[in-house]
């Protein structure tokens, strides 16, 4: 069972999704040392945990994740930390997070419900698969506090949407509406505000209810393919596809097909 947690809301649906709810919506769930060492927890978990086949993130209230909460004492300490390993060990904890969601096995889906900004929109970047609301505005946000990005921004932005387009959004720190999310290729979808919740979740048990296997071996391939030549990526695809090819779920889609159903899928 899920640990308890100060800062999160844990659920699990019978369909093997997974939510993790930031729950400071006084704060927009900004982030603070507390929460920031919770989530990775949280994430791994959900990725160690057998009954759990898709992660669902989002915000409690009606923000996604307003950044990072630095209070004044934190903000002179890194202006006065002596050497960069200093000022690296302060803020260790701001990429934990982004780790976790990158390493977790399993399908990582945000359900931006509203505002999303600067390490929150970073979060949001460390994840899988992006739904908005029509509500959401996503925003880099570190130049209007003349700062450089971090929580893995400059790393998985341009990843996204490219290096050109991820320089312009860093550098005017605007703000980007759900549409515009949705043409760059920021947003997978772009949902209605009323019944959000309800329709990411719809849109999460969807991805949780199909071949579990195949999706994490999925996943696996898609992170390594920046970092190995295309001979390396060939096999490793060959050496997936048979793992999945022995798997009950394929059984069961050959069966599906013969008999002209849809699969039911058990993840096995």
């Amino acid at each position: 069972m899920p640990q308890p947690f100060e800062h999160l809301l844990i659920h699990t649906t019978d369909a093997g999704v997974r939510i993790i709810t930031l729950n400071r919506p006084e704060k927009l769930n900004a982030v603070n040392r507390g929460l920031a060492q919770e989530l990775p927890v949280a994430v791994r978990e959900a990725g160690e945990d057998e009954s759990v086949r898709c992660v669902l993130i989002t915000g409690a209230g009606r923000g996604f994740c307003a950044g990072l909460e630095l209070d004044p004492a934190q903000i002179a300490s890194l202006r006065e930390a002596k050497s960069r390993a200093e000022r690296i060990d302060d803020l260790e904890w701001v990429g934990r997070w982004v780790l976790a969601m990158r390493g977790c096995p399993l399908p990582v889906i945000a359900a931006i419900n509203g505002p999303a900004a600067g390490a929150g929109f970073a979060m949001s970047l460390a994840t899988d698969v992006r739904i908005v609301s029509e509500a959401a505005v996503m925003t880099p946000g570190y130049a209007r506090i003349a700062a450089s990005p971090d929580a893995g921004m400059t790393w998985l932005l341009p990843r996204i949407i490219g290096s050109a387009r991820a320089m312009e959004l860093i550098l005017t720190a605007r703000d980007i509406k759900a549409e515009e999310a949705l043409r760059i290729g920021l947003a997978a979808a772009v949902l209605p505000a009323e019944g959000f919740g309800d329709a990411a979740l719809a849109y999460a048990t969807r991805i949780a209810q199909g071949p579990t296997i195949a999706y994490i071996h999925s996943k696996r391939l898609l992170l390594q393919a920046y970092d190995v030549d295309l001979s390396t990526q060939l096999k490793a695809e060959l050496t997936l596809i048979k793992q999945c090819f022995a798997t009950e779920d394929s059984r069961e889609a050959i069966r599906a097909f013969g008999e002209k159903r849809k699969p039911v899928f058990q993840g096995k």
